[in-house]
């Protein structure tokens, strides 16, 4: 079943795009939460309009994305956790912790568009930042113990 996304869902597509999924998944998720809607015939056109006229509004966005993940550069975030003896660390790094990193760095990140392995070990990592649906950004965490 053919449906166009309302929002972005990770894993599944961006805003306005047209994607296949399997009916019931559009039928009992997408579309009674609002994420999407049936790709027919009308809404395929109001959608094109609607692409259409918010284009100089993207590029907006796209040039603003660019120049965060040009702030950043080649960003190294430290973030300090418990840990044992071996090096592995009490719980583990999550999104919220990278989040707030960047927060205080000065950069405004929605946890949501932050993704990287399970962090579990002291040690370096790699975590991507979607800043937009043409801009991603690597940046580098180091785990250190308290």
């Amino acid at each position: 079943m053919e449906v166009i996304l309302k929002d972005d869902i990770q894993g599944l597509g961006y805003k306005n795009d047209t994607v296949t999924v399997k009916p019931g998944y559009a039928r009992n998720y997408l579309i009674p939460q609002g994420f999407a809607i049936i790709a027919n015939e009308a809404n395929k056109k109001v959608v094109e309009e609607n692409i259409k006229q918010a284009a100089h509004k993207a590029e907006k966005l796209k040039k603003d994305a660019e120049e965060i993940a040009n702030k950043m550069g080649d960003l190294t975030l430290e973030i300090g956790t418990k840990a044992g003896e071996s090096g592995k660390i009490f719980g583990a790094i999550t999104t919220i912790q990278v989040a707030e990193g960047l927060k205080n760095k000065g950069f405004d990140i929605d946890r949501k568009k932050i993704s990287f392995n399970p962090i579990k070990q002291v040690g370096d990592y790699k975590a991507m930042i979607d800043l937009h649906r043409d801009v991603q950004h690597e940046i580098s965490i180091k785990v250190v113990a308290e």
